[in-house]
């Protein structure tokens, strides 16, 4: 939002419209968690407490289903996902590597997995289902197979480069 901070009102306008788009029916709960996520990047915890209101359900209820399928998120994802893959197939081809590259070069230590700016989450991941194109990764919906340490920097600094040139238009 250019920097504007949001007032609560605006910040509650998405998940009014989610919720009415699915005609508050507690049945499409998994739905409208989904369509949350994708417009908050993760689910925030009051946001889950107005779903569970709108739709007359308990936050429980909301709540379990939101921890109960891993597609779901609590905490606040980048823009970007970066998803690595160390699986025994990446492990061995170097996907270590390609993880401490990614977190040094995001700046990312401990077990912080995002990024100051909400840009970018490093996530590892067990299995992406591409072994011979071990190791990969994948940023957002793209599949970079027999990725490099140098291959893995570059797609990082090629999105920081856009962000940067979309931020000064």
């Amino acid at each position: 939002m250019s920097g504007i901070p949001q007032t609560e009102a605006q910040h509650f306008n998405a998940v009014i419209s989610i919720v009415d788009r699915y005609g508050q029916d507690p049945a499409k709960l998994i739905s409208i968690l989904q369509a949350v996520q994708d417009e908050y990047r993760y689910l925030p915890e009051e946001i889950m407490t107005y779903v569970a209101t709108a739709l007359d359900i308990s936050p429980a209820k909301v709540y379990g289903v939101a921890t109960f399928y891993g597609h779901f998120s609590l905490e606040a994802k980048g823009k970007y996902v970066v998803k690595v893959c160390d699986g025994t197939a990446c492990h061995v081809k170097g996907s270590a590597e390609l993880i401490t590259a990614l977190r040094k070069e995001l700046g990312l230590d401990g077990k912080k997995k995002t990024t100051n700016d909400l840009l970018f989450t490093l996530e590892t991941v067990s299995c992406l289902g591409a072994c011979g194109l071990a190791p990969a990764m994948v940023v957002g919906e793209d599949v970079h197979g027999l990725a490099t340490v140098e291959d893995a920097l570059a797609i990082v600094k090629e999105l920081k480069a856009k962000e940067a040139a979309n931020v000064s238009h």
